[in-house]
């Protein structure tokens, strides 16, 4: 039976400051996107040991969570639900990604925070196992939704994968993607560059999509850098990255410089889907 997607934002919680961020954030973006929410907390032996030190027991989870529910759905408008798993983290985390049928997740990350610690290599971890988009924030807090994406163009033909995602946050924002074309030397991999940008381009145009169009400099650093550079002078809201993988290492240094950004700008991490059988725009 074909899995469908359905309205829905997950947003996992420890209950800690950034993760009250992520959920505040996640609501409100579903207002704008008219999603509902669904707030999951995984119980493990953290939490044990956090209600153990505590003399609390398992029914102040439901107890919070049922209260951060009530608060964000009045907050915001929007209907707001959650889920209480029990075992490991990660495998709960994408089994209720795929029982509530979520097209995206939110998750916040912080430093060894909170008694589940969403820390670096939880956040990393996460978004392998799952195929739902992510986006990745930190203690920033979401203001007027996303008015400018910073969207790097790379050499690889999945860029283009990020372009649904684009498209559809850009016309619910009212938002203007921001392209920024790697700079290559050599004559194949700049003509492949300018070959995805157009086509890019040319769809954008089709669904009437604001962007503008900066290509890296060869002489101010590594491409990574100067995405941030540009997001942080351009009041970027949101930064767009493309999930690879086929790598023998699933993060390179690039995704985790965007990923853990020093301006704690949130970035959307997009999984590559078999495009032999969906199209870029639409579920």
């Amino acid at each position: 039976m074909k899995k469908t997607k359905n309205d829905v934002i997950l947003i996992p919680t420890d209950f800690s400051e950034v993760c009250q961020n992520a959920i505040n954030h996640g609501a409100s973006v579903a207002h704008t996107m008219k999603y509902r929410v669904v707030l999951l907390h995984v119980i493990n032996k953290d939490t044990d040991k956090y209600l153990d030190e505590e003399n609390l027991n398992d029914d102040v989870i439901s107890e919070k969570l049922e209260k951060i529910a009530a608060e964000a759905s009045k907050e915001y408008d929007v209907q707001v639900e959650f889920l209480v798993k029990q075992g490991d983290l990660f495998e709960n985390i994408k089994e209720a990604c795929d029982t509530v049928g979520a097209k995206l997740i939110i998750l916040g990350t912080h430093g060894k925070v909170g008694f589940q610690k969403i820390t670096g290599s939880y956040v990393l971890k996460v978004i392998e196992v799952s195929n739902t988009p992510t986006i990745v924030v930190q203690k920033r807090r979401y203001t007027e939704g996303y008015k400018n994406i910073v969207f790097p163009i790379t050499a690889s033909t999945q860029d283009r994968q990020k372009v649904t995602w684009a498209i559809n946050i850009a016309k619910m924002f009212d938002a203007t993607v921001h392209m920024i074309p790697k700079f290559e030397s050599g004559k194949f991999y700049k003509n492949r560059i300018m070959s995805i940008t157009k086509q890019i381009k040319n769809i954008f145009d089709e669904y009437n999509v604001r962007y503008t169009d900066k290509v890296s400099s060869p002489t101010e650093g590594n491409f990574a850098k100067q995405v941030l550079d540009y997001a942080i002078a351009n009041d970027a809201e949101l930064i767009m990255t493309l999930v690879n993988k086929d790598k023998g290492l699933f993060f390179s240094s690039w995704d985790e410089k965007l990923i853990y950004n020093t301006a704690q700008i949130p970035v959307i991490c997009i999984n590559p889907i078999d495009t032999k059988k969906t199209t870029w725009v639409g579920y």
